[in-house]
């Protein structure tokens, strides 16, 4: 491991080896029993300096995440093409940087699920980067509709949420590819919103669509099947309608 003296001239690099010393011991000694000294001495910096870059012990578990939020905040800006995808391309980097830190991860989850004043800052922590991505839709997408942004940023967020937590109890298949599919999925799914924008069809509006030939997609499923995988089978018979239809 780094100690302070290696990452002293990366901001980034400090912050994540200070998180790594300070998870560590809260997983050896308890989080309650650590002490600020106890962490300043492992990382080999000095009390006051650990008070000035991290302000208290609550504060330093979710450090990192400041340095992170950075990052997916300059992406974002360099971002060009379709914002949507960009979303879903911030949430996977998200997702890379801890997968390829589980061993902290895993650390930091069980702490958190143990304190919980930290799982309440784990939410707030959480909330930031569904914000972020508010933002920049917000930004990208001046006419766009608050609600789908909202919804949008909230369904993103919610499934690298759910992926990054199946990743941290093991689950082989909380993958990279698998978080990209499902973020497909849900892109798909509010490719759909966007067409019903306009609101309900009224009944002069459904008899047009008797009389203009348009084609109805109809799918069907077994009872249980996942909702990503009906979304999916909802997309492809769309794509072939439109197909069909010279679209």
């Amino acid at each position: 491991m780094p100690n302070a003296s290696t990452t002293a001239d990366d901001p980034a690099d400090f912050r994540v080896h200070v998180v790594a010393v300070s998870i560590r011991l809260f997983a050896e000694q308890g989080y309650e029993s650590t002490t600020v000294e106890q962490i300043a001495a492992a990382a080999g910096i000095s009390r006051r300096t650990f008070f000035r870059q991290f302000g208290a012990k609550e504060d330093v578990i979710f450090a990192d995440h400041e340095s992170l939020l950075d990052q997916v905040a300059a992406h974002l800006d360099g971002a060009g093409g379709d914002p949507w995808v960009a979303v879903c391309s911030a949430a996977e980097l998200v997702f890379g940087h801890f997968r390829a830190a589980r061993e902290m991860a895993v650390r930091r989850f069980h702490i958190v699920q143990g304190v919980p004043a930290l799982r309440d800052r784990e939410l707030v922590t959480t909330y930031r980067y569904q914000r972020l991505f508010e933002d920049f839709l917000r930004t990208r997408l001046p006419g766009e509709s608050p609600v789908r942004i909202v919804g949008y940023a909230a369904a993103v967020t919610g499934a690298h949420n759910y992926l990054l937590r199946a990743m941290i109890r093991g689950d082989d298949d909380a993958t990279l590819e698998r978080l990209r599919t499902e973020l497909d999925h849900t892109r798909i799914a509010f490719d759909g919103w966007a067409d019903l924008s306009d609101g309900p069809r009224s009944d002069a509006a459904d008899r047009d669509l008797a009389t203009t030939g348009t084609v109805v997609s109809v799918v069907t499923y077994p009872a249980g099947t996942p909702p990503a995988e009906i979304m999916r089978q909802v997309g492809e018979q769309l794509r072939g309608d439109r197909d069909d239809r010279g679209q």
